[in-house]
């Protein structure tokens, strides 16, 4: 594994955002000291590129599917100690309330309609392969890691490959729930698969342009499974009494939708009530059980179920309990808000922003590996409980935020034939 200087397109801009990347170059957060604007900068970075060799995404591939198996056992630890629960942060009532519905939807884990996550890592190439954290409910990231570094591949190096079968484990996999393959055991839900083939995808009017790009993307892949998307907005979706079911604005039954809004939002919401009650009908993806793998209290079920697990760092819950050197994080927080960094040579506080008031986590500090001055978190994505790809982002200080950039990656192998893919995706 290598970081390599790559001339970058001269029209690289364009290209991407008419993939979709619409967010390629923005700003670094906030405004310079001095008031002005901060100056853009891009996220999307293609001057360096990642060179793996095909054992190592191999390696990936299988850690990264042990890891998805292990979360889900996790899970099951999670629910069955109370110190744990009442870490996630959510009222005690409705705690309460919730623990059996996630109870049930864990049983379900393995047949409910998930569609992906994903897993981010910190790995040398040599040693053994770290966790950091699971993005499993709401992961933004798609669109580059799916699409534009698979163009920016066939136009750079035509002749190589990429561990990138997002595309085509995400259209398999909505054709699965589309029929209801595997669907079921979602609490609210029918398991049914998708009678009339229409599926709803939500997102929240005033979330970042990557979050409805994300949904963007996946109602294309929806379309291109066979399904009929319809895009709307949560604060779009209403409770229709006198039926006792969600509907969109034309009053559409919504009975199945992809959420990207986090279930602990949803928990809390006015209208989430009727969630709760089980009186709806409508399958949410992702499925409940997908709150517990997304919070990191994860993290601390995963190291009490597989103590001294080779691909996991220690974690804690109520402070460091002796870690000299730990990450202190919000149970449920993305970007790198709320996050203390405590060790020798750093010592780092994010801006607690949308964690404000969370319960912390706290996690034995490793560094990433450099390559080249830069700090690379490897994300794994999972679709449908498959390995499917990876996205690499990078950063220059110790905590992977808003001031990171994605960079693409190759595989030092020949290009695989459409017939290996087709029997990779069969497996």
């Amino acid at each position: 594994m290598r970081r390599e200087r790559v001339d970058p397109r001269p029209d690289w801009l364009e290209r991407v955002e008419a993939q979709g990347l619409s967010y390629a170059v923005d700003r670094a957060g906030q405004d310079e000291p001095t008031g002005a604007p901060a100056a853009p900068r891009a996220y999307w970075h293609e001057e360096h590129a990642y060179v793996l060799g095909e054992a190592e995404a191999e390696h990936l591939e299988t850690v990264t599917e042990e890891l998805h198996r292990m979360c889900v056992e996790a899970a099951r630890h999670l629910l069955r100690r109370p110190r744990l629960l009442a870490s996630l942060g959510l009222p005690e009532p409705l705690l309460d309330e919730v623990v059996p519905l996630l109870d049930e939807s864990l049983a379900g884990a393995q047949t409910s309609p998930s569609l992906y996550g994903r897993f981010d890592l910190v790995w040398d190439g040599e040693g053994p392969v770290s966790m950091l954290e699971y993005n499993a409910d709401t992961p933004a990231g798609l669109v580059e890691a799916a699409v534009c570094q698979w163009h920016w591949l066939e136009d750079v190096a035509p002749d190589r490959d990429q561990w990138n079968l997002l595309h085509e484990r995400l259209v398999r996999t909505w054709r699965r729930i589309g029929a209801g393959t595997g669907a079921g055991g979602v609490p609210g839900g029918s398991g049914a698969g998708v009678p009339d083939g229409k599926v709803h995808l939500a997102v929240g009017q005033e979330e970042p342009t990557e979050d409805w790009a994300t949904v963007g993307y996946l109602a294309e892949t929806a379309a291109e499974a066979g399904l009929d998307p319809v895009v709307l907005t949560m604060e779009s979706v209403g409770w229709h009494a006198g039926r006792g079911c969600f509907v969109d604005a034309d009053l559409t039954e919504i009975r199945t939708c992809f959420k990207m809004y986090p279930w602990e939002w949803l928990l809390t919401d006015p209208f989430g009530r009727h969630v709760v009650e089980r009186r709806a009908t409508t399958t949410w993806v992702e499925p409940l059980w997908k709150m517990l793998l997304s919070s990191k209290t994860i993290l601390v079920a995963l190291w009490e179920t597989y103590p001294g697990h080779e691909n996991l760092l220690r974690a804690e819950v109520d402070g460091p309990h002796g870690m000299r050197e730990y990450v202190a994080k919000p149970v449920f927080g993305w970007e790198g808000a709320g996050i203390d960094v405590v060790a020798d040579d750093v010592a780092t506080s994010r801006p607690a922003g949308h964690t404000t008031g969370q319960p912390r986590v706290f996690q034995e500090y490793l560094p990433a590996p450099r390559f080249g001055g830069a700090a690379p978190v490897l994300g794994s994505w999972v679709v449908g409980g498959r390995a499917a790809g990876l996205g690499i982002r990078e950063s220059d200080g110790p905590v992977t935020d808003t001031g990171a950039r994605f960079v693409p990656h190759l595989l030092d192998v020949p290009r695989s034939t459409p017939e290996q893919v087709s029997g990779w995706l069969d497996e």
